[in-house]
């Protein structure tokens, strides 16, 4: 009876939608790659021993392999995503549409340039130009965070200004204030998704001096809300 009452739970089966996702484990395993990168320098602050470091190093190292091999191909959805944001013929706003295309294409490229990188990363062939293909694929995925940032701060400002022309004591005026709270949540949480992730970037080419802990955790917590906006959409 306790064996049946978690087989069929329905907890247990959201898992397993969660988990059947290429993009849930992705976020399973960014979690632990970005927390592992961060608990490593951790560790290293306060003058632990290395070999209690190395495990946390070797997480850091194989789970960021094993996603750039999971990520083979996945440029080409974002090309699509960036051809279907462009001929969007509904009354959208033009900057959130080109803003929308400048992330798609920043995502493809990088992708792209990451998908190129793997045979080095993986030992099959050395290319002598890796290091100049991994610093364009940062440029790119930079890029496309930026205009994921910009269209997450016009958006709030958009909704800002919207709201100020709302009638609360109507009922439409209600639910029109309501609909517009939900969509600043989502905003918000993107935009610190994006400001966390571009610590990464940011810190791989040397525009900031962050340290491990600072990009450890700031792609820790936007692995977190991409690992519960999954958990969310396979509900």
């Amino acid at each position: 009876m306790v064996a049946d009452a978690i087989l069929y739970h329905p907890a247990l089966a959201h898992y397993l939608r969660f988990a059947a996702t290429t993009v849930g484990r992705d976020k399973i395993l960014r979690t632990l790659q970005y927390f592992s990168r961060f608990y490593a320098w951790y560790l290293y602050r306060t003058n632990r021993p290395q070999a209690a470091i190395e495990p946390f190093n070797a997480v850091k190292k194989q789970f960021g392999t094993t996603r750039k091999i999971l990520r083979i191909g996945k440029f080409i959805e974002h090309l699509k995503a960036a051809s279907v944001a462009l001929e969007n013929k509904s009354p959208i706003d033009p900057v959130l549409r080109y803003l929308a295309v400048g992330r798609q294409l920043g995502y493809a490229g990088y992708l792209t340039l990451d998908t190129i990188g793997v045979v080095d990363t993986i030992g099959v062939k050395k290319l002598a130009s890796a290091k100049r293909l991994q610093e364009s694929a940062y440029r790119a995925w930079m890029a496309g965070l930026a205009c994921s940032a910009v269209a997450g701060i016009y958006s709030l400002w958009r909704l800002q200004e919207k709201e100020k022309t709302i009638d609360r004591k109507e009922g439409e005026g209600v639910v029109e204030a309501k609909k517009i709270e939900k969509e600043r949540s989502a905003a918000r949480i993107q935009l610190i998704s994006d400001l966390c992730d571009l610590t990464a970037p940011v810190s791989a080419l040397g525009y900031a001096n962050l340290d491990d802990g600072i990009v450890g955790i700031g792609g820790t917590v936007s692995s977190l809300i991409g690992l519960w906006s999954q958990w969310r959409k396979t509900a």
